[in-house]
């Protein structure tokens, strides 16, 4: 089993910036990939950034040159470092982590935490 637990939503004023970490423990062999969603009120989730054990970073276009997704590897901790939150920006953010634990592959995704970014 994996737990991941994120940290660090709440509310900011528009302009401003927040910081997300989101931890994964268990029983992990490796980890492939760590990620960012983000689902608002009445609308699907979606894709907020992702990073991957090759190194490849993606981005959703709406939050490209604004937030930066890091990895600590030692840690199984990714990061979203989130700058000039928007009012659109305001959604549960869902951390997301694909890996493995032996022979058996796994995605597991976490509780969420909330953003609210005011006007």
């Amino acid at each position: 089993q994996v737990q991941l637990v994120e940290s660090g939503g709440g509310l900011v004023q528009a302009g401003g910036s927040l910081r997300l970490s989101c931890a994964a423990s268990g029983s992990i062999s490796s980890i492939n990939a760590m990620g960012w969603y983000r689902q608002a009120p009445g609308k699907q989730r979606e894709l907020v950034a992702e990073n991957t054990s090759g190194g490849n970073t993606n981005y959703a276009d709406s939050v490209k040159g604004r937030f930066t997704i890091s990895r600590d590897n030692a840690k199984n901790t990714v990061y979203l470092q989130m700058n000039s939150l928007k009012p659109e920006d305001t959604a549960a953010y869902y951390c997301k982590a694909v890996g493995s634990t032996g022979w058996r592959a796994w995605t597991y995704w976490g509780q969420g935490t909330q953003v609210t970014v005011s006007s």
